[in-house]
């Protein structure tokens, strides 16, 4: 038999198998099920709920080890669940922020990620299921990470959803709505600082993926970039205005500068973590 008759043989059964495995995954989860982006966000809210109120105030994550099991009938779907898991942000940087972002104090927090076929009868939802672990550690050195300053962002021209907000995480996103769609309604993007939908004039040039504050590890310095908008993003400092063009390392921030996007402006404040005695 002529081997190239075997090898198109061998392409049609793989391409029977994986439309079996399509069709066998909708069975089990249904015909709603969710993009791997959204899938990732869920991962995140389980992971959040799981959040415990420390001592005077503070809020506690008791674990430092998770293992999350993700439906992936096959091949096709599983290299694009490990495509958006690796990319940045990666998932366990998505968790992170999350958690910072809710005021625990997290660094340490392993994650092992694993592909199934089928969902296990164990599983809480059924497209992916989480475990959690805490295992001693040996304490390491402070990494330039955890010295990150603190955020604070104060709007001054538009109507967000707030007037003032505050992070410690390593990426910052602005723009117009929360949640930033495709034309197939798949999850691109969820913003932190969220201009509102609806209001005219300053609003309306504030894209929906606007731009993006991103903290550099290995200066310590905060950058702001441009994600292509239409209206354009700028910092003014001392009295001129310092634009941020697209495509770029962005430009450094420093605290008291006012961010421009479009026709909206923010002021930023940075913040140095206090040391403890």
């Amino acid at each position: 038999m002529n081997p190239m008759t075997i090898l198109d043989k061998a392409r049609t059964l793989e391409s029977r198998i994986a439309r079996t495995l399509s069709r066998a995954a909708e069975d089990v989860v249904g015909s709603s099920a969710r993009e791997p982006l959204e899938i990732a966000h869920a991962i995140v809210d389980v992971v959040e709920r799981q959040i415990q109120p420390g001592s005077r105030g503070t809020r506690l994550f008791p674990f430092n080890r998770m293992s999350v099991s993700v439906l992936a009938p096959s091949r096709d779907a599983r290299a694009h669940f490990e495509a958006l898991f690796a990319a940045e942000p990666s998932l366990r940087d998505r968790i992170l922020n999350r958690l910072r972002s809710a005021g625990c104090a997290v660094s340490d927090v392993e994650l092992d990620v694993v592909f199934a076929g089928r969902a296990a009868r164990n599983w809480d939802h059924p497209q992916f299921h989480v475990a959690f672990d805490r295992v001693a550690v040996v304490a390491a050195a402070p990494t330039v990470e955890s010295r990150a300053v603190r955020v604070e962002v104060a709007v001054l021209r538009g109507t967000a959803e707030r007037r003032t907000y505050a992070f410690a995480i390593p990426r910052i996103d602005f723009g117009r709505g929360v949640e930033v769609r495709d034309d197939r309604h798949r999850l691109l993007r969820t913003n932190h600082i969220v201009f509102v939908e609806g209001s005219a004039g300053v609003n309306q040039t504030v894209s929906r993926c606007h731009a993006h504050i991103a903290f550099d590890p290995s200066s310590g310095d905060h950058r702001l970039h441009d994600d292509r908008s239409a209206h354009g993003t700028g910092i003014v400092r001392g009295g001129r205005t310092v634009p941020v063009p697209p495509g770029t390392r962005g430009v450094r921030l420093r605290s008291g500068d006012e961010i421009v996007l479009g026709e909206a402006r923010l002021r930023v404040r940075l913040e140095e973590p206090r040391e403890e005695a």
